[in-house]
Formats: C-alpha cells, structure tokens, sequence
C-alpha cells in the first residue's frame, strides 16, 4: 500500500518484480499526477534507464553504468538481446508511472490496464531469462559437444603413438641384432683377412722350393712390368733406345731387336741388386697390406720406405724423368722422403716391395748367398738359366746343339743358394762358336 492506495500484482511475478528493483532501483514516489513536482525527475530517471543502470554512491549521488558493458561482462549475451532486455525495463518503468498516475483521480480501467501492461513486460522479461538460459545451455552443449570430438580425436591420436611408439621399439630391437650380426660378420672377416696374410707369411717363412721360386718368379715379372712403361716413354720422348740399350751394355748380338729389352731389365736388375744386403729384416710389415704404397702411407719412414727412396732415385735418372714429364716434381717428392700416388711410381713399389721380400728371405736363412754372373761367362746350365729358355733347332742350323758354346750377354736375374737350394741365374746369351 503506498498513499493509501492498494495496488495489487500477480503473485508469479513477485520475484521478477523483486530482480527487477535490484537492477533498476527506484526511489519511493508515493502517489504520483503531472502536476507532482517529482514527476519530471522519474521521467528523467526512466530515460536513463534505458542507457545505464543507476546506482548511488556514498554521497548519495546517482551513478550510471553502460548496462551492454555490464551484461557483456557478465552474461556475455548479445548486443540485440541486450537492448531487447532494456526496452522491455523501459515499458515497465513508464507502466509502473502509469499505474500509480490511474489512482489520481482513481481509474479502475486505467489501473487494471496499466497493471496488465506491468504484467505483460514482467512476462516478457521472463521469456528474455529463458531464452538467455537456453542460449548459454546450447553454447554449453555445443561446447561440450566440441570437447567431446577433441577427446575422441586425442584418444585416436595417443593410438595412434602408441602404435607408433610400439612399432619404433620394435624397429629399434631389429636394429640392434642386424647391427650384432654385422658386427659379428665384420669380426669374422676380419679374421679371415688375417688368417689369409698368415698364411701368406707362413708360406713364405716356410722357405720350400716353390714358395721362394714364386718369390723370384714375382721380381722378375715386377722389373719386366716396371721396364715395359720406362721404355715407352723413353720412346715417346725421342730417345734414340739402340743408343740406349748400348749405353747399358755395347756390342751386344741380340737375336731378334725385341730383345734389346733385356738390357734395359738387366740395367733395373744391377740398381735394384746392387748392394745387397744380408742384414735380416721383417718382411711382415710389408705382406700384410695387399697394396704396398698403405705400407708407405702408414709408415714413410720405415726401412722399407728408405729402400723405395734410395732405389728409385739410382734407377730413374734426373735427365730421363724430366724428358718424360717435363719437370722434377716426381723426383723432389720421393727425395723428400714422400710418395706420389701416380701410376708410375706405383709399378715401382711393386716391383720394389718383392725385391725387399726376397732380400728379407735370403737374410733370414743361415749360409745363403746371392750370386752374379758377369758378361763372357762361358753359359753352365748347373747354375744358368737362358731367359729364352734353349735354343730352337732351327737357330742352331744343322750342327748339333752340343757342339756349340755359348756366353753371356747380360745377366737379367742374379742368381741364389738359399740353404741347400740353388735358384738359377737368367741370363741372355750369344754364341762363341762350334767346340769341336
């Protein structure tokens, strides 16, 4: 009751009525008509209303509050359902006025249709709250929703890795065994080189027949293979090799021209022999590398390294080595005590490495002896061996073969007693003439 006036109101809208005052609070106008003095001050009031929400501070002043920016904070509704919500405060501000203005003078229909109009925005106010519930409970589905599908998909994807975390361990554990099997295989045929170079070695320490007769076998074949590039390039650099090849030895019959390369093998064979030595040395740092410049790699200062120096630099002459490459590079380099990787000086250290095996061989066995053949020798087959083996039947004409003697030329391979073994010298001859 309020002026005396009792105005009554649906009892379902108490609590909207009571919510509505906290948002929008009144001051208490008792029994309102145009003519009040207030009555321009609460029209002013429901104006404001609709922009902000009035509060008063503790002077006692009123202050207003962007009402958007107060339900955006706080229910994050949308700016339409926002202004909705204070058009509808609006109606039932000014319907409240109407009410109270119907009493002054008192107006039955005026009252009741201002309090249907109070009742009608109440209710519209209650459609807004269900509505902004309703919202927010399908933004919190949908939301839901989202993290349901966001979970399902991380559940696939930790399967996923699972998976993949398996299939790696199991990947990881194939790994490590082939990598035990290749370290296994790498260990096996590491013994195996090993056993073949022992082998080697054993058989060359072993000093039977055949093993040293390989041994020589290999020198000669590594002094005709070195001599075979050193006369094509003296060849290819205009050197006169009828002049040379009596520069080694003059006045020599050869049988044919092509044996004129027998002089050129037996100058290699006189550097290659000359001062040799008895003094026993290891030969195994040299067998156990197939490519005998590693021996050199690995150690360019070994005895054996000395010995290619020495040798190459007696066998290949400054004036020959700067006709076939036009300069002392090759030359410099092994003199400084360095080995160049070129394919000459390669066909060298082969041929060098056996020399040194069967210097290492004849050094190590007690009474054992290098001999020498020296030009006009009468030819002895109990220690000779012509390099071009006997002669055909048809060189000899038609005298007996016996009835010849023959001497020595050149000697092309020295000779050797190892032990109780003799190994032939091979020599080039020319006949001294019928002996009977």
């Amino acid at each position: 009751m309020e002026g005396g006036v009792v105005v009554k109101h649906s009892m379902h809208s108490s609590d909207i009525v009571s919510k509505f005052a906290k948002v929008c609070k009144f001051r208490s106008i008792g029994v309102f008509s145009s003519e009040n003095p207030n009555f321009q001050e609460v029209c002013n009031d429901v104006k404001e209303c609709v922009n902000g929400v009035a509060k008063v501070d503790s002077d006692g002043a009123k202050v207003f509050v962007d009402m958007v920016e107060v339900c955006g904070k706080s229910g994050g509704t949308g700016h339409d359902e926002i202004m909705k919500l204070f058009d509808i405060l609006s109606e039932v501000k000014l319907a409240y006025v109407k009410l109270q203005e119907a009493h002054i003078p008192y107006d039955p229909e005026k009252i009741r249709a201002a309090d249907e109009m109070v009742l009608s925005n109440l209710d519209g106010l209650c459609k807004v709250r269900r509505a902004f519930k309703e919202k927010q409970f399908q933004k919190s589905n949908s939301l839901s929703a989202c993290l349901t599908v966001l979970r399902g998909e991380i559940k696939a994807q930790e399967r996923l890795l699972e998976k993949l975390k398996a299939q790696a361990k199991k990947k990881g554990v194939e790994i490590s065994y082939l990598k035990g099997e290749l370290c296994d295989l790498d260990e096996k045929n590491r013994m195996l080189v090993e056993e073949i170079k022992r082998r080697k070695r054993e058989e060359i320490k072993r000093f039977n027949l055949s093993s040293v007769d390989n041994v020589i076998n290999e020198v000669a074949k590594g002094i005709h293979d070195f001599a075979k590039p050193l006369i094509a390039l003296m060849k290819a650099s205009g050197w006169d090799l009828d002049e040379a090849a009596n520069a080694i030895q003059d006045s020599v019959v050869y049988s044919v021209r092509s044996h004129k390369k027998y002089a050129f093998e037996a100058y290699i064979v006189r550097r290659m022999f000359n001062g040799f030595s008895i003094k026993s040395h290891n030969v195994d740092d040299v067998l156990r590398f197939n490519d005998p410049l590693d021996v050199l790699t690995e150690d360019p200062n070994s005895s054996f390294a000395e010995f290619c120096k020495t040798k190459y630099l007696l066998i290949v002459h400054p004036a020959i080595e700067a006709s076939f490459f036009g300069h002392l590079d090759q030359r410099n380099f092994v003199s400084s005590g360095r080995h160049p990787m070129t394919p000459f000086y390669q066909l060298f250290v082969k041929m060098a490495r056996w020399v040194w095996i069967l210097q290492g061989i004849v050094a190590s066995v007690p009474e054992s002896e290098m001999f020498v053949i020296n030009r006009g020798t009468e030819f002895c087959d109990n220690y000779m061996e012509n390099i071009e083996r006997c002669m055909d039947d048809d060189d000899m004409g038609s005298f007996d073969k016996q009835h010849w003697r023959h001497k020595v030329e050149l000697m092309v391979m020295p000779g050797f007693r190892i032990g109780d073994k003799l190994f032939k010298s091979r020599v080039y001859l020319s006949r001294l003439g019928n002996t009977s």
